[in-house]
Parts: C-alpha cells; sequence; structure tokens
C-alpha cells in the first residue's frame, strides 16, 4: 500500500460495522474477535444452511437392489 491510498474499508459481515480490510486487522473481514468467533459457531452449530428443494424419497432408491437395505450386517 502506497502512503497516498487509504486503507479499504468494509462491512464487517457479522455486525455491520465498518472495518479495515488489511493485513494489520487480524480479524479480517470480520471487525473484532467477536464477531469472528460468533461467525465460527454459527457454522459449528449448522446455522448456515443451503437452500435445496425437499426431494422424494423414492427418487433416493433408484437403482438400489434389495441387498442394499439389509440392515442386519454390522457396521464399523
Amino acid at each position: 500500500m502506497t502512503e497516498n491510498s487509504k486503507p479499504r474499508e468494509i462491512k464487517c459481515p457479522k455486525c455491520g460495522k465498518l472495518t479495515v480490510y488489511s493485513s494489520e486487522n487480524a480479524f479480517r473481514p470480520f471487525c473484532s474477535e467477536r464477531c469472528k468467533t460468533n461467525d465460527l459457531g454459527a457454522w459449528a452449530d449448522e446455522s448456515y444452511r443451503i437452500p435445496v428443494a425437499p426431494s422424494s424419497s423414492d427418487s433416493l432408491s433408484v437403482g438400489l437392489d434389495d441387498d442394499d437395505w439389509d440392515d442386519s450386517e454390522s457396521r464399523h
């Protein structure tokens, strides 16, 4: 970065506060350790989800034989 250029400011993805996006910000793209940790926690408890269209169970079983449904075998 040159002396004349200003550091880029972005909105924190968690709280919306303006924060500097540079290597000097250890929490980038977040504004603070708290926002970074909260975001990680949201991923860990699966709060973020990708929406998908529901599918019928019949479409999932296409191509499976009766032997594939045998639950009597032990699983490791």
